[in-house]
C-alpha cells in the first residue's frame, strides 16, 4: 500500500530521510489534498532508472526481431569466429 503524507510533514526532514530509506516503495507527498510530489530513496531511484533500462533495452530488441533485423545465434557465433579467427 502506497505511503501517502502532506506537505506539512515534510518539516521533519530527518524522519522523513529514514521513512524513504526504510521503504521499498515512493512516498507521495500531498499539498491542499491533491497528489503534489513522489519522493524516494536514491537506491530505489537508480533500482527505478535500471528497470526502465533493461525495459527500453527489450523494447528495442523485439523491434529488431519483428523487423527482421536479428541472425539466428549459431550463424551469428560463426560470423564472430570467422571474423576473429577464434
Amino acid at each position: 500500500m502506497p505511503q501517502i503524507i502532506p506537505i506539512r510533514d515534510l518539516k521533519d526532514t530527518a524522519a522523513i530521510s529514514e521513512k524513504c530509506r526504510l521503504s521499498d516503495t515512493p512516498i507521495f507527498i500531498t499539498k491542499n489534498g491533491y497528489g503534489d510530489m513522489v519522493i524516494m530513496s536514491m537506491k530505489r531511484y537508480e533500482e527505478s532508472l535500471a528497470k526502465l533500462d533493461v525495459y527500453a533495452k527489450l523494447a528495442d530488441a523485439e523491434q529488431q526481431v519483428s523487423q527482421g533485423l536479428s541472425k539466428e545465434a549459431t550463424a551469428s557465433l560463426k560470423s564472430l569466429r570467422a571474423k576473429y579467427h577464434v
